[in-house]
C-alpha cells in the first residue's frame, strides 16, 4: 500500500512502513509543506495514497468522506512525541495485515483503532 505521511509527522516515520513492505513519502519531501488540507488530500488522491497525519481536521468525515479517498489515517495520541507516534503506527501497520484502509478512516488511538467507513 502507499502512504504519504503529513507535514506534521517527522519524514523519517516513512521507514516504518517501507520496513513492512509498504511505500510512504512525506508531504515535506515533495514541497508541499504548508499547502493547506483540500491540496493535500488531492495530492493523495492523484498519487492513489493513503494519508497518515496528526491533524484532526482530516477526521471530519462529511468533509473527507472516507469512501472517496484510498484511506485516511489519523494518530490521536494526545502528544506529537517521536516515541508514542512510532509505537501507534508500529501497531497501525500490524492492523494492516487483517484490515483495510481504502475507503476508510482510521483514528488511531493509544490501545485502540477506531474504524469508520
Amino acid at each position: 500500500m502507499n502512504f504519504k505521511l503529513d507535514e506534521n509527522l517527522s519524514p523519517t516515520l516513512s521507514a516504518h512502513f517501507v520496513s513492512a513492505g509498504h511505500e510512504a513519502h512525506s508531504v515535506l519531501e515533495q514541497a508541499l509543506g504548508g499547502a493547506n488540507d483540500p491540496r493535500i488530500i488531492e495530492v493523495c488522491q492523484l498519487e492513489g495514497r493513503a494519508l497518515v497525519t496528526l491533524d484532526l481536521d482530516f477526521a471530519n468525515i462529511q468533509r473527507y468522506p472516507p469512501a472517496s479517498y484510498c484511506g485516511i489515517m489519523v494518530l490521536r495520541l494526545g502528544t506529537q512525541a517521536h516515541g508514542p507516534v512510532a509505537r501507534a503506527l508500529t501497531n497501525a501497520i500490524d492492523v494492516l495485515q487483517r484490515e483495510a484502509l481504502n475507503g476508510r478512516l482510521w483514528i488511531v488511538e493509544v490501545g485502540r483503532i477506531r474504524i469508520h467507513e
